[in-house]
């Protein structure tokens, strides 16, 4: 029995339909650019914060700060377990933030 090499890829290859093979490259990259996008809300909000006029004149907006870093880490940890391989339903469940969970689920639903 001889050992033949095996073309890499033939000419002619499709995905299959459904298979997206960049998805996962994608999907970590995306996570990269919010992770980079929440860093970058926590060290404004850092900023503003140490403003002591500031901060007690718009606790309510800081708290949206909050708020905006939380559901950027919840998408960057989906993206990362999507990527990692995880189907979409389970890595949905993993979502803390309810209002955030739920929409995705409709998402899915079609609605």
């Amino acid at each position: 029995m001889s050992c033949l090499p095996i073309a890499a890829q033939a000419a002619n290859a499709n995905p299959l339909p459904g298979y997206d093979p960049f998805s996962s490259v994608l999907h970590s990259v995306m996570a990269g650019e919010i992770r980079e996008m929440r860093d970058m809300l926590e060290k404004l909000a850092e900023v503003l914060v140490c403003d002591e006029h500031f901060a007690s004149s718009y606790l309510e907006q800081l708290q949206s700060f909050d708020y905006l870093i939380q559901h950027a880490d919840e998408c960057v940890s989906l993206l990362d377990r999507i990527a990692g391989g995880e189907d979409s339903l389970t890595a949905i469940s993993h979502v803390r933030l309810g209002a955030v969970q739920q929409r995705l689920r409709s998402a899915l639903a079609g609605g």
